[in-house]
């Protein structure tokens, strides 16, 4: 009888111990899904935050060389030798080059901000002074070409740009591909700009 009485008080406790876990596994269950609610609602709250700081900064990045640039262009670029020069069919008129120059400040940033989105500068800083070192040699090319009319140490600074132009490349396309594409054409205008140079130099 004491056997009896034994296993009937097993078998009820091992009953009561299935009956709650269904509900404990019911209450671990919703209050899963009410914290992932919480998150997907927290993340859909940072989203357009952090889209406008991506905005703000992308803004910033392609605005700060390219108003350089157009500065440049209207301090120095007004050239009467550059318009009297006997140009070839493939030299731009003054107003392309300008162009050409604000073009290649605005891809310059845009590669820039880029490589910074993938925090590629705090990764490895010398692709930051690279970027800076091509911002300040294509900017020098106007005020000493244009400005003082030393037309053989522009043709050094064109010489300068392709290089750092070239490590720009190589560093960026390690860090973000598109962002080394988009310094490819910056190299082909310091190859036309050298020619260019070259083209003064003979007048």
């Amino acid at each position: 009888m004491a056997t009896q009485d034994l296993k009937h008080r097993i078998t009820k406790q091992e009953e009561e111990k299935n009956e709650q876990q269904p509900k404990l596994t019911q209450s671990e269950t919703t209050t899963t899904a009410a914290d992932e609610d919480k998150m997907n609602a927290a993340r859909r709250h940072k989203k357009p935050g952090a889209a406008r700081r991506g905005l703000r900064s992308l803004s910033v990045a392609v605005a700060f060389p390219f108003a350089l640039t157009l500065l440049d262009i209207f301090l120095f670029g007004s050239s009467n030798r550059y318009r009297s020069l006997h140009k070839p069919f493939y030299f731009p008129p003054l107003w392309a080059l300008h162009s050409a120059c604000l073009a290649t400040s605005f891809l310059s940033g845009l590669s820039a901000w880029l490589v910074w989105a993938e925090g590629g500068f705090h990764r490895q800083p010398s692709a930051l002074f690279l970027y800076l070192g091509q911002l300040a040699l294509g900017l020098g090319w106007y005020p000493v070409v244009f400005g003082a009319g030393a037309i053989r140490v522009g043709l050094l600074l064109c010489g300068a740009l392709f290089g750092v132009l070239v490590g720009c490349a190589r560093v960026f396309r390690g860090m973000n591909p598109i962002a080394g594409d988009l310094v490819k054409p910056c190299l082909a205008w310091a190859v036309l700009l050298a020619v260019l140079n070259v083209r003064l130099v003979y007048h």
